[in-house]
């Protein structure tokens, strides 16, 4: 791994081994880097009842803006098991609002980087702010 993404995948980790998912098992961590450098993180949160939860990319984009920053240059998500633990799709669409097609999703285990999607082939022909006029 780059270093880049080893720092992504450092942060990833830390968060979700502070992920409370007592009904799934299933802890997942994410981390984000802004246009500034900096990285933030986010981990699952379930809830009793199951709508509620909050996935780890909310986490951390939620963190993102909650620290000033508004664009997502590159997102790493890690989860166990042995397949691919890609966004879901409402991630999918929670990462776009702050991002363009071309931006890395980098999909890890706890071993390291499993595979690099970039964010057109997770959600191809994306409905974006700039849809609605709205630019960056």
């Amino acid at each position: 791994m780059s270093p880049a993404i080893e720092d992504l995948f450092r942060a990833a980790a830390a968060a979700r081994a502070r992920a409370h998912a007592p009904y799934s098992g299933f802890p997942v961590g994410a981390a984000l880097r802004d246009e500034t450098g900096t990285i933030h993180a986010g981990c699952n949160v379930e809830n009793a009842a199951y709508p509620v939860g909050t996935c780890a990319e909310a986490g951390a984009i939620a963190a993102m803006v909650a620290g000033g920053g508004r664009r997502i240059d590159a997102i790493l998500v890690l989860g166990g098991g042995a397949e691919l633990v890609t966004p879901c799709g409402a991630c999918r669409q929670r990462i776009r609002e702050f991002t363009e097609g071309a931006t890395p999703i980098h999909v890890a285990g706890p071993d390291g980087l499993r595979r690099t999607f970039s964010l057109d082939e997770l959600l191809p022909a994306s409905f974006g702010p700039e849809t609605l006029g709205g630019g960056r």
